[in-house]
Formats: structure tokens, C-alpha cells, sequence
């Protein structure tokens, strides 16, 4: 979000008015001012729209980072912070802002339930890109949904994490669609295992098959909706151009079986090592 109230209520008001409904957040964003900002704009909107935070990354008193901190006192502290600064008596999708296998994770969990319970929350979930916590969860708690990095330069999801979700009836919250604006049409550059050509090529792809009024961003998010375990792709935007972009996403030609097979070839796929 922009770092400007006005500019914020204004893209706010137009996303709510064009049927945007999810609005995604973190306590651990500039130390709390960005659901202080989220919940201002939203305040007139508040009973038609879906607010998502996160907790975990404990702010050190001198503020020189932040560290992990899943306890069940933590999070329940926490939650009160959050919902002061967003203007509510309720968060609608509470979120663990990350997670290791190491983690108490009964504990991090019972912290959830207990909020449901206090009415705190309506649900909880995680945000995380580890295949071993992500099963985990799946496996202990009652999470509605996971966050994670996916995108035709992150297909990582694919291989472990979507099949069990979409198996499970847990939504996928997708983040980085687009790939840090690289598959939206911004210059070529590494991306996680993909070098700069590499990256070129396959924005080169996406740009032969965005037409009749397709955009490369909105061609990339295509790609990321049509997955069943897929509920939202959470896009952020700071211009006015960037909302019109994104609102116009739902009324985009879905990507044909053809353009999708054509996509999914251009790059070897890659996988996750770590934290399988």
C-alpha cells in the first residue's frame, strides 16, 4: 500500500467499488502503520469487505529487526494490537506470518483456536512456502487457507503443496503473481533459480499470447487462478493504473488448455529442496 492516507483511501474506495473484497495485511509491515492505514480507509467499508493480517516476527525494543516468536502468548497478545489499529472488534482470516518445523506448533495452533472462541477471529491460517509445515498444519489444525509465493517463474507450489490443499479444501491466498512486476512487463532480471534470459524468454511468451485486451500481468494471474487450490491472487498496488489493471482481471479471456501447456513448457520447472 501507498505510504500516503489519501492515496490509500482512494485506491481503497475504487477496489471495494469494483468488488475487490480481500484486503491483506501484517502487523509486522512499518511497525503496525500499515493496518493503521488499511483500517482507516477501510472504516466505511468494513462490514462488506474480508481483512486478512499476520503475527509472528516480534519487533526487538530497539527496532533494529525483528524476530520469530509462533508462541501461543505471543499471538494472543498480539491480536489485540492488530485489531486496535484496524479499527475492528473482529479480524475475518488471522494468519501465522511464517513457520518452521521446529515451531510449537500445538501450541501456535491452540493460540488460533482459542481466539476463534473469544471471537477475535473468524479464521485462522498461515503463510508460509514450506511443504513440511504446510503438511503439518494440514495434518493438526483447522487452518481455511495458506499463503505462498507462486507464480510461472515460482512453480514450486505445484509439485507437493496445491495437490494436498486442493485434496484438503484449504485456499491458496497467491502472492507474487507477477513475479515482482517481471512477468508484468517490467526489464528482465534473475528470479530465484531463473537467470536474466531465462526470465526474458518466458516474459517474452507471455507477451505473444496477451491479446484481445489481455495485459502480460493479467495473463500471469490467469495462469495462477486456474489452479483449483487457488481462492485469490493478492496483487499489491500503489497507482491508480496498477488497481484499473487488476480490476479488469475477472472480465480477461480465461487462458485456453493450448496457451496454458504453451506457458508451462518455455521454463524447465522448478522445485523445492529445502523444507520437503
Amino acid at each position: 500500500m501507498p505510504v500516503d492516507q489519501p492515496i490509500a483511501d482512494q485506491l481503497i474506495s475504487k477496489a471495494v467499488d469494483g468488488g475487490i473484497n480481500l484486503f491483506d495485511t501484517a502487523d509486522l509491515y512499518n511497525q503496525g502503520a500499515n493496518e493503521l492505514m488499511l483500517g482507516k480507509a477501510l472504516k466505511s467499508y468494513r462490514k462488506k469487505v474480508f481483512i486478512a493480517t499476520k503475527v509472528g516476527n516480534q519487533w526487538r525494543p530497539d527496532n533494529s529487526g525483528w524476530d520469530w516468536n509462533p508462541s501461543k502468548q505471543y499471538i494472543i497478545s498480539q491480536v489485540e494490537n492488530s485489531l486496535q489499529r484496524l479499527g475492528t472488534d473482529y479480524i475475518d482470516l488471522y494468519q501465522l506470518h511464517g513457520g518452521t518445523i521446529d515451531d510449537p506448533i500445538d501450541e501456535t495452533i491452540s493460540a488460533f483456536e482459542e481466539l476463534i472462541q473469544k471471537g477475535k477471529i473468524r479464521f485462522y491460517g498461515i503463510s508460509s512456502i514450506r511443504p513440511n509445515v504446510i503438511r503439518e498444519y494440514v495434518q493438526r489444525s483447522s487452518i481455511s487457507s495458506v499463503m505462498m509465493q507462486y507464480s510461472l517463474l515460482d512453480r514450486r507450489p505445484e509439485e507437493l503443496c496445491l495437490p494436498l490443499l486442493a485434496a484438503s479444501d484449504i485456499g491458496v491466498l497467491a502472492r507474487g503473481s507477477i513475479a515482482k512486476g517481471l512477468l508484468g512487463g517490467k526489464p528482465a532480471d534473475k528470479f530465484l533459480n531463473y537467470d536474466k534470459l531465462e526470465v526474458h524468454k518466458l516474459s517474452t511468451a507471455i507477451r505473444s499470447i496477451s491479446s484481445d485486451g489481455r495485459s502480460e500481468m493479467q495473463t500471469s494471474v490467469n495462469y495462477v487462478l486456474q489452479q483449483q487450490a487457488v481462492t485469490s491472487a493478492v496483487i499489491g498496488v500503489r497507482t491508480m493504473a496498477q488497481l484499473d489493471e487488476a480490476l479488469a482481471v475477472p472480465e480477461t479471456l480465461a487462458l485456453t488448455a493450448q496457451e496454458l501447456a504453451y506457458l508451462n513448457q518455455i521454463l524447465h520447472q522448478n522445485f523445492y529442496e529445502e523444507h520437503r
